[in-house]
C-alpha cells in the first residue's frame, strides 16, 4: 500500500493513501486532463500535482508542465476505469473540488507521478 504525506495549511498530514470516507466517488470519471475530472456532477482537481495542459489552456504567463497532455489524459482514464473515491481538500479558485483520490487503492496524484506525466506543485505530497 502507498504511504502518503501532504502539507497542507494546517501542517504535515500522514496517512495511507486508502481513503476511509469518501467525500465523493464515481464509476469512470469523465476526463478532462491529466489533473482534472468530473465525478458525480463535480470537477475534481488531484491535490499536489500539475500535469501538462491540453492544447490552448497555457495562458501567457503561467508556468506550465512540460510533456503530452494527450498522454497524461490517457494514462489518468487507463487508471480510472473503476470505482474512484476522494476525500475533499476544499476548492480551488475556479471552484474545483480539490481531492485526494484514489481507485482500487492506487492514489492517483502518486500514479500520476510516478508514470511521469506530472509534476509535484501547489502543496506537498510524498509518494512511497
Amino acid at each position: 500500500m502507498v504511504i502518503v504525506a501532504f502539507l497542507g495549511a494546517a501542517g504535515i498530514m500522514f496517512g495511507k493513501a486508502k481513503v476511509s470516507a469518501a467525500d465523493l466517488a464515481c464509476y469512470q470519471p469523465d476526463i478532462v486532463d491529466g489533473d482534472t475530472f468530473r465525478c458525480d456532477g463535480q470537477r475534481v482537481r488531484l491535490v499536489g500535482i500539475d500535469a501538462p495542459e491540453m492544447p490552448g489552456h497555457c495562458r501567457p504567463g503561467r508556468r506550465c508542465v512540460n510533456g503530452d497532455p494527450h498522454a497524461a489524459k490517457d494514462y489518468l482514464s487507463s487508471i480510472t476505469r473503476t470505482r474512484v473515491e476522494c476525500a475533499s481538500e476544499g476548492t480551488d479558485k475556479y471552484g474545483r473540488t480539490l481531492g485526494r483520490c484514489k481507485a482500487d487503492e492506487v492514489d492517483l496524484s502518486c500514479a500520476m507521478l510516478e508514470a511521469g506525466h506530472a509534476e509535484r506543485r501547489y502543496g506537498f505530497i510524498m509518494c512511497w
